[in-house]
């Protein structure tokens, strides 16, 4: 598989490493716009740049019938058009706020945890996300994805938003700290006690080896898709 980099910083480097690994070829490594020139026919971009430049990004991969992994965070307003346009071309488009195998589970546990706990409103709920410092955006795609699931299976709840809270929104509380690559809890607390979930990513490489998993998946796929379509539904 000829696979493109668009973004070729840690988590490029860490991509790049375990596609070749896994014995595909890396056409591209790019930090600049991608062109039709520079992508070298690759099979499949992986998306892993900022969210300033995301979306022309992938609509140039898409708009040339490339399909597109991405995981940068950070522009998902603008999601359905690119959604639209890989259904227009009639490719490929498969975002993910995670790539991360256990982070994946991790959002299947979150919505069975607020589907049981929904009936028990004594519970206050709350989310906190940590990453590393120099995370470009927040609250964390993951933190955005957690917080749908809740929202989705309770109806205390229609809207989040980041640190203090009103009505009927649910809270998320970002917290930046030096190398840290990605903790990620959801608290129930009541007057006499707390339940709490985390999933706590050691290293990045369980969000590389997801990437390149996705990217293998996609293949011969047309429409859009996330990382439940990949480790759930593989056909």
């Amino acid at each position: 598989m000829r696979i493109a980099l668009v973004g070729y910083g840690k988590m490029g480097k860490i991509i790049d490493e375990i596609a070749s690994k896994k014995g595909h070829e890396i056409v591209a490594k790019l930090n600049e716009n991608p062109t039709v020139e520079n992508l070298n026919n690759a099979d499949v971009v992986i998306e892993f740049s900022n969210p300033e430049v995301a979306f022309q990004n992938i609509k140039l991969c898409l708009e040339n019938k490339i399909p597109v992994v991405c995981g940068t965070t950070g522009w998902l307003d603008q999601k359905p058009e690119i959604e639209e346009i890989a259904k227009q071309n009639n490719t490929a488009f498969l975002y993910g706020s995670n790539f991360s195998l256990g982070v994946n589970l991790f959002f299947s546990l979150n919505e069975k945890l607020a589907e049981l706990m929904k009936n028990f409103p004594e519970y206050n709920v709350q989310i906190e996300e940590i990453h590393h410092t120099h995370k470009k955006d927040a609250p964390s795609g993951t933190a955005i994805s957690l917080a749908e699931g809740i929202i989705k299976n309770d109806k205390r709840f229609d809207a989040w938003k980041l640190d203090e809270t009103q009505n009927k929104e649910l809270g998320i509380f970002a917290i930046r700290e030096d190398e840290v690559p990605g903790t990620h809890s959801i608290y129930y607390k009541s007057e006499v006690d707390e339940i709490e979930i985390k999933h706590t990513a050691f290293n990045r490489n369980g969000f590389a080896v997801g990437a390149v998993i996705a990217a293998e998946w996609i293949i011969g796929k047309k429409g859009n898709f996330s990382m439940n379509d990949v480790l759930f539904n593989k056909s």
